[in-house]
């Protein structure tokens, strides 16, 4: 038996990063997923992401309008695609995109975006600058 994989109208940007699956653990009064675990999915995946363009420690500050367009429910396999956008001196912006991949198919759509920023920083907390693409970090 062959399924047809239906990718919806849109495709992910960027580069899978985090792929997990939705548990009963992670669900809220009316059965769907928690937002707060579907936030906690793409920090890590930024974090990921964030840390390989930094080549060092990063820091969550800022997660710039999420927005929840559909549910996540139990079962789901949620992918997290990363695209790191504009770096700066010590700080980087991550579009962050979460899709689900439909419990028992292979139907997905997108599920929430957003933006967050990082700061690289040192061994002992403070923003320390981004090596240049390409040039390893300084120690």
């Amino acid at each position: 038996m062959t399924h047809a994989i239906d990718f919806s109208d849109e495709h992910p940007i960027g580069d899978l990063t985090v792929r997990t699956i939705a548990m009963p653990a992670d669900t809220n009064a009316n059965g769907d997923i928690f937002g707060g675990w579907v936030l906690s999915q793409m920090d890590q995946a930024g974090g990921i992401a964030g840390v390989e363009r930094a080549q060092g420690r990063v820091v969550t500050v800022a997660v710039d309008a999420m927005t929840f367009i559909r549910p996540v429910r139990v079962g789901d396999v949620l992918c997290v695609y990363t695209r790191i956008g504009r770096v700066g001196r010590t700080s980087m912006k991550i579009h962050l995109e979460a899709w689900a991949r439909r419990f028992q198919t292979q139907f997905r759509e997108k599920v929430t975006e957003a933006t967050f920023t990082f700061v690289a920083i040192d061994e002992v907390g403070r923003p320390r600058p981004i090596p240049v693409e390409g040039e390893a970090a300084s120690t």
